[in-house]
């Protein structure tokens, strides 16, 4: 199993069918799991994928609309009922509060999870770590609306030939990583000598929302963007009215910003076949796309 990857829990939009649930998404990043978005079902759609409640530390909204939330009352008692002791951090527009409170003591149930409720109020980082730092941007949607990036900090990756070379082996690397130089052989050896930059990586999610500023602020640089694309170009029209992306747009999204592997989801039920999501957004944009479907499993790419 990949030690970053997208858990695709749902992908309908308003109206889930027979095949597509309301939305979910977990990211597994190393040892941290985000879920995103958990609609109607996601509890369920969680077991069908072989997911753990235990593997939720953050539980991100992008807004309150209910194909984006309604499935938070299932998870929060899930993972009270499973005896999860560490925190859960909760980010959800500050606006929303009043429903998250709703949704969280929707039924009554034995409470015992420590959920630390954290409203997200403006653009900038929300959470850090050593994950990295986990940002939102401000979307244009009906109601307030924010996206989520996570973006892990450049660091270096240690080269064993050069390593030999200059005498370094055994705890004396990590003594180099966290010094930056140390004395070997009667001479000075530091990290840039034995090490090369390693660029870290990034994931962006956005969900509901026309183009904005925003938008382009999240996927820039992303390795994965997972993006909404509820309507195709015939009913652009739509999507404008009701605050929400094409296909086309969203490969316009990905090519703009240098995106390596772009994932479409958030479908509206209006279109049989999904494969035209992908020829839509592969006519702007020439990376690669998965057109999402409940329970794949999405790689974060390798590093460059």
């Amino acid at each position: 199993m990949s030690g970053r990857e997208l858990v695709v829990l749902g992908t309908a939009s308003q109206v889930p069918t027979r095949t597509r649930n309301h939305n979910g998404y977990l990211l597994r990043w190393d040892g941290l799991g985000l879920l995103f978005d958990p609609g109607e079902g996601t509890q369920r759609q969680m077991t069908r994928a072989g997911v753990a409640s235990s593997a939720v530390h953050r539980i991100c909204l992008t807004h309150l609309h209910g194909d984006h939330c309604l499935g938070l009352p299932g998870v929060l008692q899930r993972l009270s009922l499973d005896g999860v002791e560490r925190p859960v951090h909760a980010h959800f527009p500050a606006s929303g509060a009043e429903y998250v409170q709703r949704l969280r003591h929707a039924t009554p149930f034995h409470d015992v999870l420590d959920l630390r409720l954290e409203p997200v109020t403006a653009d900038g980082p929300v959470a850090e770590g050593p994950f990295g730092v986990l940002e939102a941007r401000r979307l244009d949607h009906g109601v307030e609306a924010f996206g989520y990036r996570l973006v892990e900090p450049d660091g270096r990756r240690m080269l064993p030939e050069r390593l030999a070379a200059a005498g370094v082996s055994g705890p004396a690397v990590r003594e180099l990583q966290e010094r930056g130089r140390i004395e070997r052989a009667g001479r000075s050896v530091t990290l840039d000598e034995v090490s090369a930059p390693r660029p870290g990586q990034r994931f962006a999610l956005v969900m509901d929302t026309r183009l904005c500023d925003g938008v382009f602020a999240l996927a820039e640089g992303a390795d994965l963007l997972v993006i909404e694309s509820t309507f195709l170009t015939a009913d652009e029209h739509l999507a404008r009215e009701y605050g929400h992306l094409t296909a086309a747009q969203a490969g316009r999204v990905a090519a703009e910003c240098g995106v390596r592997r772009l994932v479409l989801t958030h479908f509206s039920q209006r279109y049989p076949d999904p494969a035209a999501f992908g020829e839509e957004a592969a006519a702007v944009f020439g990376g690669e796309i998965v057109v999402a479907a409940d329970l794949d499993r999405v790689p974060v790419p390798r590093r460059r």
